[in-house]
């Protein structure tokens, strides 16, 4: 199964960390993405950058609305992600917990990713149950 990760936290957080407390953080990042790929489960990793720099695009009515900036205001924003090829929930649990993101107050999302031939099997399978 596919899995995205979504790490979420206070960025405020990161702005006042000396040099080698982000030089560490950097270097377990790459030793997580080292771990993940040589295991073969790593798709992508990618950091985000703040939430200020984001545009939020919405479309009413057939036209489209763009906004600078996030689209709500929250010290807790996501900061970014990974995209793993894993067995099962439990694989994912186990890398995320792997992950530098993990320490106080920082929060990781594991999402599967939609497998769409699956979901419309399972859409023809409930058309065809209640069909009879």
């Amino acid at each position: 199964m596919k899995a995205m990760l979504t790490f979420y936290g206070d960025r405020t957080v990161e702005r006042g960390n000396p040099p080698e407390v982000v030089a560490r953080t950097l270097a377990a990042w790459a030793e997580f993405d080292a771990a993940a790929r040589e295991a073969g489960v790593l798709l992508a990793c990618e950091g985000l950058e703040g939430s200020g720099t984001a545009t939020t695009v919405r479309v009413s009515g057939g036209r489209r609305h763009v906004t600078d900036g996030a689209f709500i205001e929250t010290k807790e924003e996501l900061g970014g992600f990974a995209l793993l090829e894993v067995a099962d929930l439990d694989e994912a649990m186990a890398w995320a917990a792997r992950t530098p993101w993990n320490r106080d107050g920082c929060i990781t999302e594991i999402r599967p990713v939609l497998d769409y031939d699956a979901a419309a099997a399972r859409a023809a399978a409930a058309r065809e149950g209640a069909a009879s």
